[in-house]
């Protein structure tokens, strides 16, 4: 039984409010956070070996290190709370049950980068997160936990709340950005090295919330204690979520380099109702499927899903049982990346809308063998060909599933 890191004080009654979180370690990292310089907290987090839990899996430490030092203007922390991956549902869970948690880890995070105001960018839908986290917010100013003076502390910080207007695409960082900003959530063309985001032209930092909730565990315990889980490459833990049928969905933290079908059958408790695992995606909707007689020898960390041709992701499993016809999944996805695409690429906008309507066309049974080759050929055109990875996801979902999944797509067409 691992010694759970960011979902510790979950089952705790009432975890959110600031007497409980006090009462159960929240903001007791802080003390040792300001006996130590802001670099040797950035060289912690970097030793750790702390990766980003929002999707790429890029290290924390080495994306902090990219903000000028010294630098001539603020820097910034943001978190992103814009939670709309398909099958992904664990930044809430921190959002609901302890909020203080992320509180503390933005005020660890935002003194490393020398940053004096932190903005959280929060889903639009999520009005109960959001509320739920404005008032620990609230509760952290009152109590002088964050304002002019950190506990007392000569260090300053401000934390802003922005609720988002309902776009998938803003869970992108630089589109998330340019919304923070006020303009449309747009992704930015990318630049030719590494360098940090750049919010009104001033150096940032954007991190995913389970991230950044991470943080106070690895400067109060210490670098080695967060590496003793997990793996090498893959150091300590992350919120898994399992959804669809399964017997026990939910989220569960375990340590990265867990076996996955030990996670499905134990933890999970196997499919419902006595049916057979058909398939799954691994980490949201934007992952590539994998059937169930691939499974065997996978762990939950990167390197396992990307040599088994997929990837980790958000760790959001959508699991599928023998019931499921693939070409209804195909197309509920295409709906969804139709909807969500900002259109600001031509290859993104006209192709993801061609594929839906394809699909469409295929399962009102008016479909031909040739409209699923066009399909096929639109896997081309939609990868590599757009700003940022929106197009690829789609080219993701045509290939996996129809490729794997063919007698039930040629079924479908004359």
């Amino acid at each position: 039984m691992i010694k759970k890191i960011v979902s510790k004080n979950f089952d705790i009654k009432d975890s959110h409010k600031l007497k409980v979180a006090r009462e159960n370690d929240r903001y007791s990292s802080l003390k040792k956070l300001f006996s130590m310089s802001p670099e040797a907290v950035l060289d912690e987090v970097d030793k750790s070996g702390l990766r980003g839990k929002g999707g790429g899996g890029a290290s924390a430490g080495a994306k902090w290190k990219l903000i000028p030092n010294p630098s001539d203007k603020p820097t910034y922390l943001i978190v992103n709370a814009d939670e709309s991956e398909p099958g992904t549902f664990k930044d809430r869970q921190i959002l609901e049950y302890d909020p203080h948690l992320l509180i503390e880890g933005i005020i660890c995070s935002s003194y490393a980068i020398k940053s004096n105001h932190a903005y959280i960018y929060i889903r639009g839908e999520y009005v109960f997160w959001a509320k739920r986290l404005q008032t620990a917010i609230d509760e952290a100013y009152e109590a002088g936990i964050l304002g002019d003076n950190v506990l007392g502390y000569d260090y300053k910080l401000e934390v802003t709340l922005h609720r988002g207007a309902g776009a998938y695409i803003c869970g992108e960082k630089s589109a998330l950005v340019e919304s923070l900003e006020g303009k449309r959530g747009h992704p930015r063309l990318k630049p030719k090295q590494k360098e940090p985001e750049w919010f009104f032209d001033c150096p940032s930092v954007v991190n995913n919330v389970e991230t950044i909730s991470s943080v106070p565990f690895i400067i109060k315990e210490g670098f080695e204690a967060y590496r003793a889980y997990g793996t090498e490459k893959n150091p300590g833990t992350m919120l898994f979520g399992m959804s669809g049928h399964i017997k026990n969905p939910g989220i569960y933290e375990l340590e990265f380099g867990t076996n996955m079908l030990e996670f499905i059958n134990k933890i999970g408790g196997g499919m419902r109702d006595g049916k057979k695992l058909k398939a799954l995606v691994p980490g949201g909707s934007s992952c590539h499927v994998l059937k169930a007689d691939e499974l065997e020898g996978i762990t939950l960390d990167y390197e396992s899903l990307k040599a088994h041709g997929s990837s980790l992701g958000t760790g959001g499993m959508i699991l599928m049982d023998e019931t499921v016809f693939m070409p209804k999944v195909v197309k509920n996805l295409f709906e969804f990346y139709h909807h969500e695409s900002c259109g600001q690429c031509t290859p993104c906008r006209e192709g993801v809308s061609w594929s839906d309507k394809l699909m469409g066309k295929i399962l009102d049974g008016n479909g031909t063998k040739k409209d699923l080759d066009t399909l096929l050929s639109l896997s081309f055109l939609l990868n590599g060909k757009s700003i940022c990875v929106f197009a690829p996801s789609v080219a993701f979902i045509i290939d996996s599933y129809i490729n794997k999944f063919k007698d039930e797509f040629y079924s479908l067409v004359k």
